[in-house]
């Protein structure tokens, strides 16, 4: 490069200018060349191309409304069939808990005191209140119907939480006697003109007789309510005592805000209306027409209508959202789409008139045309005026641009050189980048300068944080670390564990899913004659998890070693871990006990996996039943107990469900049919290979996918009292 007069020539001065230069004649030769052709060619093409606009915008307009039509009319009326559904599914969860709690309450009678219950009150109005209601003729001093008032007299503080926190109009419990237990804030309307508690024939209405029919959860159709006459849905499912009917719990959900929200839908030729089980229109704001609301036995069923595309599209949406389509019906042409409302079986239905929904696509077009002719003007117009007004300015451009050029790369050289110059001392413990007023030019010289003087503050801060994260990640390591190992020094880990006990061989593992986890297990001699297992899954992960591991683990421990037996010992530790569990965590618990002398055993079953069994000779299958719930949910719940016996050369095999839901790349379970080809792979071998086994069908099952829960296993094999008197 050389410098001539403050020139460089070669330089970025140079080269900015000859682009300038370059560019310039560029320009004024092309636009000499194009403006004559194309200026007389412009006003052709815009008249072409205006009436080809107004045709496409036409049909595009069009397009649009109907797409935007399908998108927002489908989606709308998803979502107000999901608001619908949540509602009648909230009403069928209300019911569900009361019958819940009703099975509990007949399964075990013995454990319940009597409790008083009220004829209605009606000076309770506003409050609520837990009612007793009778059919005609109920002998009320009946002993074994007071026997019964007074076991489901335990469930009225339910009833009032449920009826309080819930959008049920009432939720109540009744008894194939003729007496029913129920929960409103309106009490007054139980009483008869005359001052008399009205009778009231429950076992006949539709909700208690279609939910003994049934036998499951029941909806009855749109009715009136029996004492405040407003219009509702009731739900019911029934309860029963070995086999028999003992009660049937309900719940009703008024349904004035669902028809005040249809009856006000109707806006601008759009308007929506619901369609029950049998097909008939129970909710639309038409007074007039197919949608019309009509009695049952006056309704006609959409499903079997003549309009063969309706009757589809009605039927299609009580399986699924449908697609928004044009039905022609009475005259009239309506966008319509529908979506269930699975829960009762209804579905509602989106309805829009073609008519309506045309006339904006008509104004557009009115309004477009207008605007086209007076561009179409404005444009001949201006066009003349701006091929004289262009070559005026290209000209003064030019000289400007010339001069700018000189001054320009001058002014962009300077500073870049300064910049380079110091960019290249940077290094070693210098790396401060620091603003200088050459660098302040106000243009993106000074933004590029501003950025290197923010990279090396940056990079000396990520320097320093770097240090910082990686002194506490250590840390963090370490305290893992020590809490893994005294989470495994918690678990037996000896094995043999037991090598002067030939009755029986046993082992067990456990691989966390974190640095710790929450499963655990555990054995241990009650006495001489029997063993204690444990195999446990805490709800959570990591160090929390660990924590009320090891709390539950010496609860169950000490309760077994105290002479409890396992519903016991598990009740207990329930009733303890539920104090102060803020947490809300809970642990579900295989608890067996075994008499090594006779092989009998008693095991109870907290909620976790179904154990498999080998009998001698044969193949490990899964040993299946009911269980009871978690420890750790609810304070003051039994846990039931089952009695079971090995014979010599029989092996047990619990776990966790780690096991059954290991994961693979594709989100496929490893499942319990692929845990008993595992375990079958060798049944009759020592209980380390099995679980050895197991583990191996996991790893190839997986195959290196990302572990999610805890793997936790234990396997016995009883050899039987033989063994020891042999020994």
């Amino acid at each position: 490069m050389k410098k001539v007069r403050n020139i460089v020539l070669g330089g970025i001065q140079q080269k900015i200018f000859n682009l300038v230069l370059i560019m310039i004649l560029l320009v004024m030769t092309v636009y000499s060349i194009v403006i004559i052709y194309q200026g007389n060619r412009l006003n052709r093409l815009i008249a072409e191309t205006n009436e080809k606009q107004a045709e496409t915008l036409s049909g595009i307009t069009h397009e649009t409304m109907d797409a935007v039509i399908s998108s927002s009319l489908g989606s709308r009326t998803q979502m107000e069939a999901e608001i619908a559904d949540d509602m009648f599914q909230n009403l069928a969860n209300v019911v569900r808990m009361i019958a819940d709690y009703g099975e509990k309450l007949f399964a075990a009678p013995e454990m319940y005191a009597p409790r008083s219950v009220n004829f209605p009150d009606a000076s309770a109005d506003g409050e609520i209140s837990i009612q007793l209601l009778t059919e005609e003729g109920v002998d009320m001093n009946d002993p074994e119907l007071v026997r019964k008032i007074g076991l489901i007299g335990n469930i009225s503080d339910l009833l009032a939480a449920l009826y309080a926190n819930s959008e049920v109009n009432a939720c109540y419990i009744a008894l194939p006697d003729g007496v029913m237990l129920l929960a409103d804030d309106h009490p007054s309307t139980k009483y008869a003109k005359d001052g008399s508690v009205i009778t009231f024939p429950m076992t006949q209405r539709d909700w208690y007789v279609g939910a003994a029919e049934t036998g499951t959860l029941f909806f009855t159709d749109v009715a009136a309510d029996v004492f405040t006459g407003q219009v509702g849905i009731m739900c019911a499912v029934p309860i029963y005592q070995n086999g028999e009917l003992a009660a049937v719990a309900g719940a009703d959900l008024f349904l004035d805000k669902m028809a005040s929200s249809v009856s006000g839908s109707e806006n601008n030729g759009s308007f929506n209306f619901i369609v029950n089980d049998k097909g008939h229109v129970i909710f639309s704001p038409q007074s007039s027409g197919i949608f019309e609301v009509k009695l049952s036995n006056e309704a006609h069923d959409l499903r079997n209508s003549e309009n063969s595309e309706l009757a589809d599209l009605v039927k299609k949406a009580f399986s699924g959202v449908t697609d928004v389509a044009l039905i022609e019906t009475e005259g009239s042409s309506y966008y319509l789409t529908g979506a269930p409302i699975p829960t009762v079986g209804w579905a509602v239905f989106s309805a829009v008139s073609k008519e309506a929904t045309d006339q904006p696509a008509i104004r557009m077009e009115q309004k477009n045309n207008e605007i086209l002719d007076e561009a179409l003007k404005s444009f001949s117009y201006n066009l003349d005026h701006a091929k004289r007004v262009i070559t005026i300015l290209l000209m003064v451009v030019t000289v400007m641009a010339l001069v700018g050029a000189l001054t320009v790369s001058k002014r962009i050289v300077k500073p870049l050189e300064a910049i380079t110059k110091r960019v290249g001392v940077l290094g070693g413990e210098d790396l401060q980048f620091r603003m200088e007023d050459t660098y302040k030019t106000g243009d993106e010289i000074e933004v590029l300068a501003e950025s290197f003087a923010d990279l090396s503050a940056k990079t000396l801060h990520y320097v320093d944080q770097v240090k910082k994260v990686t002194a506490e990640k250590e840390r963090i390591g370490a305290e893992l670390s020590m809490a893994t190992a005294i989470q495994a020094s918690q678990l037996p880990r000896l094995f043999p564990a037991f090598p002067n006990r030939p009755e029986f061989d046993i082992f067990a593992s456990m691989d966390p899913a974190k640095e710790v986890g929450g499963d655990f297990y555990d054995f241990f001699l009650v006495d001489n004659d029997h063993i204690a297992m444990v195999m446990a899954d805490v709800s959570g992960k990591g160090v929390p998890a660990a924590l009320f591991m090891m709390v539950s683990r010496v609860l169950i421990k000490s309760r077994v070693q105290n002479g409890e037996t396992p519903g016991e010992a598990l009740a207990h530790v329930n009733d303890q871990l539920c104090e102060g569990n803020d947490a809300q965590y809970f642990v579900t618990v295989w608890l067996g006990i075994l008499e090594l002398s006779t092989g009998k055993g008693i095991a109870a079953n907290a909620g976790h996996e179904h154990p498999a069994l080998r009998r001698a000779g044969g193949k490990f299958e899964l040993v299946t039943y009911r269980h009871s719930p978690a420890v750790a949910t609810m304070e003051g719940i039994p846990f039931r107990e089952h009695e079971f016996e090995l014979h010599p050369g029989d092996s047990l095999f619990v776990y966790t469900d780690g096991v059954a839901e290991a994961t693979n790349a594709e989100n496929e379970l490893f499942g319990a049919e692929r845990m008993l080809e595992a375990l079958n792979r060798d049944p009759d071998a020592h209980p380390e290979t099995i679980l050895n086994n197991v583990t191996a069908g996991i790893n190839k099952f997986v195959a290196g996918a990302e572990q999610f829960d805890d793997i936790t296993m234990l396997c016995l094999k009883y050899n039987g009292p033989g063994a020891f008197k042999s020994a």
